[in-house]
Order: C-alpha cells, then sequence, then structure tokens
C-alpha cells in the first residue's frame, strides 16, 4: 500500500471486521493489517461478526470474511447481511473453495483466492476502500 493511501486511511475509520475461523490464518491476517496501520477487531465465525456489526457496525471501515465457516450463517450469508442492512461498509471476500458468486452472495464485493500474498491481500483491502467511496 502506498503512503498516499494510508495517509488517506489515517483520515478516516481503519477499523477491519476480521472474520476467519482458522486461528492461524486470523492471527496472521490482524498482523499484516496491524502492521499497515489498520486497527482490527478478529472473530472466529460469521455469526459473531454479525453480532458484533449490530452493535459497532458505525465503527467498522471495511469487512473481511472467509466464506466456509462452521456456525449458523457463513461468510457469504453475512456478506449479503452486512450489504443489505449496512451497505456503507466495503466487503473483502477471501476464500480457497468459493468465489463470491458461486457461495450466493449478492452485493458487489472484492474477492481474493486462498492461498494469497501480503501484496494480494493489501491489494485487495485498498481496492475495496476504494472501490466503496468511488461507487
Amino acid at each position: 500500500m502506498n503512503s498516499t493511501s494510508i495517509a488517506a486511511l489515517q483520515q478516516n475509520k481503519r477499523l477491519i471486521l476480521v472474520v476467519e475461523d482458522e486461528s492461524i490464518i486470523r492471527d496472521f491476517v490482524c498482523e499484516i493489517l496491524g502492521d499497515e496501520g489498520f486497527i482490527t477487531y478478529a472473530v472466529g465465525s460469521a455469526d459473531a461478526a454479525a453480532k458484533y456489526l449490530e452493535e459497532h457496525a458505525d465503527a467498522v471501515s471495511l469487512l473481511l470474511t472467509d466464506v466456509l465457516m462452521p456456525g449458523s450463517i457463513n461468510g457469504a450469508d453475512l456478506a449479503n447481511l452486512s450489504g443489505d442492512k449496512w451497505p456503507q461498509i466495503p466487503i473483502l471476500i477471501m476464500s480457497g473453495h468459493e468465489t463470491p458468486e458461486s457461495s450466493g452472495v449478492t452485493h458487489n464485493v472484492t474477492f481474493i483466492r486462498k492461498p494469497w500474498s501480503f501484496g494480494q491481500l493489501l491489494d485487495g483491502v485498498e481496492h475495496a476502500l476504494q472501490m466503496h467511496k468511488t461507487g
């Protein structure tokens, strides 16, 4: 991410809600994003993320979610719920098995395929945030 993008993000909200059921990946994503100056809040299920959004959606600048997760809803369901209730929050989906289309996501989202590189993750975050600003 270039310094212009980081400076622009620092003037705005920077909280990324990270939703990933595998703790190693969840922690790794949070570490990478933290190193780039983002604040992260990490949960292990889409159910927990939906609950967090119900209470704190106004503080979230990006939803980053995996698709396949245990619980009553998966990441695709979460993306649809978020897009319906909180359309101001951009969504970045990551998956090694599904695409947003194949998993039933009905909203415009950014997608990165697992396994991703640092650069692909950061480019995906930047793309989601910029795409949402420009509509």
